[in-house]
C-alpha cells in the first residue's frame, strides 16, 4: 500500500497528481448538463478532513453518505469515489457501487466490504487495486493533502452493468445515462513521518471521538 512508500518518494512526486479535471464529475459537467443532487455525510463536511477511521491509518471502513433531489425518472443510483490527487495518470478509484434502488437516500457507515469487514452486500465494481471493496485512503507520506471525491449519480433506466464494472465501463454508462449528479469532497493527508497506524491504536483513538460526537 502507498503508506509504505518512503517519505522522500512522496516529496519527489508532490507535483504528480491526476487532477480534479479528470474525475468523472468534472468530465460529465464538460460533456452535458445534468440536474444536481445534494450529497453530504454526517462524518465530515464538504472539503473537510476525513476522520482517520475511514482511512488506512484507522479501521479502514467506508464512511456514511446521504443524498437527495433524485429525479422521478431515475432507474438507479450509482456511486464512484476517486482520489483526484493520486500520483497516477488517472484518479485512483476507491469504490464503485451500482444498481442502488432510486428510493434509497443513504449509505450507512461500513456498508462497503473492506479489510476484515464484510459490508452489507451492495453491488460493487472494481477499485484500482482490482478489488470489489472499499479501498481506504492511504496517500503517500510527504505527498501532501489528497482530495477524495464522493460522486453520486442518478441514472435513467438502461442496460445492466457487467458483473464487475471498472472505471472505464462506469464512465461510459454514466455519460450516457446520467439524469442528476452530486459530489462531496473529503480531504486527507498523512502527517510527515507517520505510517499506517495499528488497528489497536486506531480503535483507541476513535473511541473518545465517537463518544463526544454522540453527546
Amino acid at each position: 500500500m502507498l503508506e509504505k512508500l518512503p517519505e522522500r518518494v512522496g516529496h519527489a512526486l508532490i507535483n504528480q497528481r491526476a487532477g480534479m479535471e479528470h474525475v468523472l464529475y468534472s468530465l460529465l459537467n464538460r460533456e452535458r448538463s445534468s440536474a444536481r443532487l445534494s450529497v453530504s455525510s454526517p462524518a465530515f463536511p464538504f472539503n473537510g478532513r476525513l476522520p482517520a477511521r475511514y482511512t488506512a491509518d484507522g479501521l479502514g471502513i467506508s464512511p456514511p453518505l446521504a443524498w437527495d433531489a433524485v429525479p422521478s425518472g431515475a432507474g438507479s443510483i450509482a456511486i464512484l469515489v476517486e482520489d483526484a490527487d493520486s500520483p497516477t495518470p488517472h484518479p485512483l478509484v476507491h469504490a464503485i457501487i451500482v444498481d442502488i434502488d432510486p428510493e434509497i437516500r443513504t449509505l450507512e457507515e461500513g456498508a462497503l466490504a473492506s479489510h476484515k469487514h464484510a459490508g452489507s452486500g451492495l453491488e460493487t465494481g472494481q477499485n484500482s487495486y482490482l478489488q470489489r471493496a472499499w479501498l481506504p485512503p492511504d496517500p503517500p507520506p510527504g505527498h501532501g493533502e489528497h482530495r477524495y471525491v464522493f460522486q453520486v449519480f442518478a441514472l435513467m433506466p438502461g442496460p445492466d452493468f457487467s458483473n464487475i464494472p471498472g472505471r472505464r465501463e462506469f464512465i461510459e454508462v454514466v455519460l450516457n445515462r446520467a439524469l442528476a449528479v452530486g459530489c462531496l469532497l473529503g480531504t486527507y493527508e498523512r502527517a510527515p513521518g507517520v505510517g499506517a497506524a495499528s488497528e489497536e491504536r486506531a480503535i483507541a483513538a476513535d473511541t473518545p471521538q465517537r463518544d463526544s460526537e454522540s453527546q
